[in-house]
């Protein structure tokens, strides 16, 4: 007996009407920190956003490493000068992906702890979703990463990006 092509279970689908703003995301949050999976992350938000017409919320936290305290001011003002030419690479790429992509995007340079930033961000722009990318730090096995956080947190859906 030769089994049929495709099988049916269960009651018949009703698709329900469409309603406007409830059909997926209206604002989609992503962290950038420079790293690839980062970048990856920013890239999978943004086509996310653009196929469900949503808005983009990028956010930057530049995060002053455990060990700034201990540096002479020229190597801190030099850390930190890195972080400025870093958000400044993010902010114009954002910038060039929006006109691109037709795209609303805004860009956030925030300063602190990146889990702290990033759910505040979220909180204040009324994400519905977040998307990071996934450390690629060793130690964030044994400690937790920020995707980790944000997923514990639980008042988002998020994206963790490899």
């Amino acid at each position: 007996m030769d089994a049929p092509e495709r099988e049916k279970y269960g009651p018949e689908a009703r698709p329900l009407p469409f309603e406007r703003g409830t059909d997926g995301p209206r604002v989609v949050l992503v962290g950038v920190d420079g790293s690839r999976t980062s970048l990856r992350a920013a890239s999978y938000a943004a086509g996310l956003a653009r196929r469900q017409g949503a808005g983009l919320v990028v956010v930057f936290v530049s995060s002053p490493p455990p060990y700034t305290a201990i540096m002479s001011g020229v190597v801190a003002g030099a850390v930190q000068q890195t972080q400025d030419e870093l958000a400044a690479e993010l902010r114009e790429e954002c910038r060039r992906g929006a006109e691109e992509l037709g795209l609303p995007v805004t860009f956030l340079c925030r300063r602190g702890d990146a889990y702290a930033e990033l759910a505040r961000a979220a909180d204040e722009h009324r994400a519905d979703l977040v998307v990071v990318g996934s450390s690629e730090q060793a130690g964030h096995k044994l400690v937790g990463s920020v995707a980790t956080r944000l997923v514990r947190t639980g008042r988002w859906p998020v994206v963790v990006v490899p």
